[in-house]
């Protein structure tokens, strides 16, 4: 063999040496072919990602080098899922919240295909979330809060399979309120607050599974939906600082969990229905600022675990024997109202020309098969489905029937 040959040779070796020690480096071909692992879509995904911040004041992804993703500022690695094809760490989680990163959130974050958990909240991300967000299979948390996207509600976040925590507060999200962001039975918490959702809140509020929601400070009208037909286990509801109207539906008496309720800052009117008096756990009732008329009922004041009771800023024209009782403790507001001979109420031109008496308008009631207790589990609508919670008691029997046509 010639020496020119066995030069030729030697060379050929050294490049198809070089050529594999690049591939298993950095995950793909020397020719740009992609490779399929796991390892070097994650490569591609957090580079994407750092490509879409066009500032990082604070140096967040300076560390974002090189093909080790593990070491990473702020990316997170872990086993692969039990499922999953992969071998080796994977990407489990990504935490770039009060990075004060300025950007966009790229669609190939989704070839991040083991993440677990997406928190970008506090940056300055702009635009749309991207519908790509659909196929992060194992995400369970996103946080997007407190950002500059924009745009309808991002429905691609509903189609995720494991999400049990979406948070899209504070930023300026606009439109309706999709139906389906109270169908998804895995969300344990749905944040929505201080965006600009307007539109009637879906019938679907009482269906989700979630524990929390909070729609507070958006453009939302119409108004409260009923409870018919409730089986969830909501514990928190904000509707304060929106456009509500109308009564305050009986039906919320059906609501067996739900210790924290807010509703103030709308322009709910008539009379409290005698169903809140089945609130057995609630803990927050805040009515502040609407337009309540007629008298305070003793059904509210007598909730045995309330420690914050707020019907500030009404046109109550007084209160029940028991309510006055609260009067002089810290729990109980019922400044700006109507009630002769207290003060700090409104004064008698605003109430001679308040909202009047709604209260009958507001007698909307559920045809029920027999009178019941409140301490009872469930009742029979006479419409053919089961409502979780309680009627109330009160009245000489204990007991009331609630008819209308």
């Amino acid at each position: 063999m010639t020496t020119d040959l066995l030069l030729l040779l030697l060379l050929l070796l050294l490049l198809s040496s070089s050529r594999l020690a690049l591939a298993a480096a950095f995950g793909v071909w020397i020719n740009g072919a992609a490779s399929s692992s796991p390892q070097s879509q994650e490569y591609e995904a957090l580079q994407a990602l750092k490509a879409a911040v066009v500032e990082d004041p604070r140096g967040a992804l300076a560390s974002w080098q090189g093909p080790n993703v593990c070491a990473y500022r702020g990316v997170y690695c872990s086993a692969p899922p039990d499922d999953a094809a992969a071998s080796g760490a994977v990407v489990a989680g990504i935490d770039l919240n009060r990075a004060n990163l300025r950007g966009t959130l790229p669609a190939a974050v989704s070839l991040l295909a083991h993440l677990t958990f997406l928190h970008l909240n506090s940056n300055r991300l702009a635009g749309q979330p991207p519908d790509s967000l659909r196929d992060l299979q194992y995400l369970t948390e996103l946080d997007l809060s407190n950002n500059l996207f924009s745009g309808p509600f991002p429905a691609a976040a509903l189609l995720i399979p494991s999400l049990v925590y979406l948070d899209l507060r504070f930023n300026a999200f606009s439109g309706g309120i999709p139906a389906e962001a109270f169908a998804k039975s895995s969300l344990d918490a749905l944040f929505l607050n201080n965006n600009q959702f307007d539109g009637e809140i879906p019938e679907t509020l009482w269906s989700s599974p979630a524990t929390v929601i909070t729609l507070a400070n958006n453009r939302l009208t119409g108004p409260v939906p009923s409870a018919y037909g409730y089986g969830g286990r909501v514990r928190e509801v904000l509707f304060l600082n929106n456009k509500l109207s109308g009564c305050i539906p009986e039906e919320l008496g059906f609501l067996p969990t739900i210790e924290v309720l807010d509703l103030s800052y709308n322009s709910l009117s008539g009379h409290l229905p005698p169903t809140l008096s089945c609130l057995a756990g609630i803990e927050v009732l805040n009515i502040a600022h609407n337009q309540f008329t007629g008298e305070l009922p003793d059904l509210v004041c007598d909730l045995k675990r309330m420690t914050n009771l707020s019907v500030s800023f009404n046109f109550f024209s007084g209160i029940s024997q028991h309510c006055d009782r609260l009067a002089g403790r810290s729990v109980f507001d019922f400044v700006g109202n109507c009630v002769p001979g207290r003060g700090l109420q409104r004064p008698p031109p605003e109430c001679d020309g308040g909202p009047g008496d709604g209260g009958l308008s507001c007698l909307r009631s559920i045809p029920v098969t027999r009178p019941v207790p409140c301490a009872q589990a469930s009742v029979s609508v006479g419409v053919g489905v089961i409502v979780g919670g309680a009627m109330p008691s009160f009245g000489a029997g204990g007991v009331v029937t609630v008819t209308v046509p």
